[in-house]
């Protein structure tokens, strides 16, 4: 039996998680592993990496993978270009299900900047409270800049000592709350903001409690990735996938 690969770890992939199990279309969603505790799928799941482009060849081929859906974070870029690369050689279609990417509006002080280095640059030397939206995996090149203050947010507690010397960190799951991020950046007096340009709404209400305090947001643009097929919407993947074959039982 042809089976979907849906490459999951965001809100989208979610949704199309459950778009599949309705549909009653054959699918295996994937987790990265990133997160100590990823939220239950209505789909046969799997936790881990593939082990680079071969790996995924290998898989691709193995679980007779005959369409695979790339919902995976919009700065999860290796796996994406992982992804092209073995679709490529396998022949297997390839969509990406990518949200568009935030854009400024009235209010907005942003600089956009095109990599985590920038965004170190672009903050000053000492004396910044900082509020870094970016993750865990990121962290250690804002330790040149010891004389600022980060806070974190987290999705699991760190598991060792944190790379930056004077930094305090929150656990907690989105989405999120423009008045909880609000309240949550003046309680810790947050001068500056720090993410990625990740788009959706389960992330945005930093954005809108930035602008709503007045505060400086440094943003990360997304990184480049091949061309490829690309849906903003769980329909539009969904025609796609019918346009290839799949269609939903009882059609």
């Amino acid at each position: 039996m042809t089976r979907i690969l849906l490459l999951g770890g965001t809100t989208e992939a979610s949704r199309m998680a459950a778009a599949l199990a309705a549909s009653g279309l054959p699918a295996l969603f994937s987790y990265a592993g990133r997160t100590g505790a990823p939220a239950p799928q209505p789909l046969p799941t799997r936790i881990g990496g593939f082990g680079g482009v071969a790996g995924l060849v290998t898989f691709l081929r193995a679980e007779n993978i005959g369409a695979v859906i790339d919902a995976t974070h919009p700065f999860a870029a290796q796996m994406s270009r992982n992804a092209v690369a073995a679709c490529a050689e396998t022949g297997v279609p390839l969509v990406a299900l990518e949200r568009a990417p935030w854009r400024a509006g009235p209010g907005d002080r942003w600089t956009a900047v095109p990599d985590i280095a920038a965004a170190v640059a672009a903050l000053p030397e000492a004396g910044a409270r900082v509020f870094l939206a970016i993750g865990k995996q990121t962290l250690a090149p804002f330790a040149g800049k010891p004389g600022n203050h980060y806070l974190l947010r987290l999705v699991d507690p760190p598991e060792g000592p944190l790379p930056l010397t004077d930094a305090a960190a929150v656990i907690a799951r989105g989405p999120f709350s423009a008045e909880g991020d609000s309240a949550l950046l003046r309680a810790h007096d947050i001068t500056h903001v720090v993410a990625k340009n990740a788009g959706g709404a389960g992330a945005e209400a930093k954005l809108i409690a930035a602008r709503a305090l007045g505060l400086g947001v440094i943003l990360i643009d997304r990184p480049a990735l091949p061309p490829r097929e690309v849906c903003a919407e769980v329909a539009g993947v969904s025609e796609w996938l019918a346009a290839h074959g799949f269609t939903p039982r009882g059609v």
